[in-house]
């Protein structure tokens, strides 16, 4: 969609979700942003007023179904959501497991992942679909990771439910296009934010966010269906995916653990 003039953004507090803040900023924009650090939310919604956006920053649990759904009907009525690109994630390092290899993730860790990176999504996207039907025009950004292409042993939770965020978006693209509803599978390769600065292992072709955001935006503007970064990344995702299981496994067992 080009031009949307009301854009929601999850994760909006740091890393890809406060690049596309910035990116999005500008004179007859309202931007609708969500995080969990509220100083930091509060400094790029600073930042984006300053561009000449009219800003609506709150700190929501995207994990909390009704909380999210109360919040943004009310949202959408004040001022009807154009662009939604649902960002909110966490990974093995932020969970709140140890990552050691063998031992795996603990079943609290994995179901905290799966809960802020899947049912965040549903619960980002769900309220707003019936009234962009209604409208006959509106466009969703599920914000995916080439980790969603194949499963790594050093995060087995995140890459699962990047996964099936990736799926779901796909599938969505084409059901909900009758209804005039552009849908956008968002897939980043290591972005530089909060969550690789934990990382301990070397991350190839590293990416600002801001770079990441530019791409994105472009993304979304064409209505392209897979917004996959960077290129050489892309190819290894897709083509580990594509291998025999064995064979896979033979290239992916000295992965790191996620600390």
């Amino acid at each position: 969609m080009r031009d949307p003039r009301t854009i929601l953004i999850t994760g909006a507090s740091s890393g890809i979700g406060e690049a596309l803040a910035e990116a999005y900023a500008g004179p007859a924009t309202t931007l609708v942003l969500t995080g969990r650090d509220r100083t930091r939310l509060d400094e790029v919604a600073a930042r984006c007023c300053a561009r000449g956006a009219d800003v609506l920053a709150a700190v929501i649990d995207v994990t909390d179904r009704e909380g999210m759904r109360r919040w943004l009907s009310g949202v959408d009525a004040m001022s009807p959501v154009d662009l939604c690109i649902a960002n909110a994630g966490i990974s093995g390092g932020t969970g709140g497991g140890d990552g050691k290899r063998g031992r795996g993730e603990s079943e609290e860790q994995a179901r905290r992942i799966f809960s802020v990176n899947l049912d965040g999504v549903l619960n980002t996207i769900h309220p707003l679909i019936g009234p962009m039907t209604e409208r006959g025009r509106g466009q969703l950004g599920l914000v995916s990771s080439l980790a969603g292409f194949h499963g790594y042993p050093g995060a087995p939770a995140y890459c699962a439910s990047k996964a099936a965020v990736r799926s779901y978006g796909e599938s969505l693209r084409l059901a909900l296009r009758p209804n005039g509803i552009q849908v956008s599978v968002i897939c980043p390769g290591f972005v530089r934010s909060r969550i690789t600065d934990r990382n301990r292992f070397p991350m190839p072709f590293l990416m600002d966010a801001d770079r990441a955001a530019r791409i994105i935006r472009r993304g979304l503007e064409r209505d392209r269906a897979r917004i996959a970064f960077p290129l050489p990344t892309y190819f290894m995702s897709w083509l580990v995916g594509a291998l025999p299981a064995g064979l896979a496994d033979v290239l992916l067992a000295r992965t790191p653990a996620k600390e």
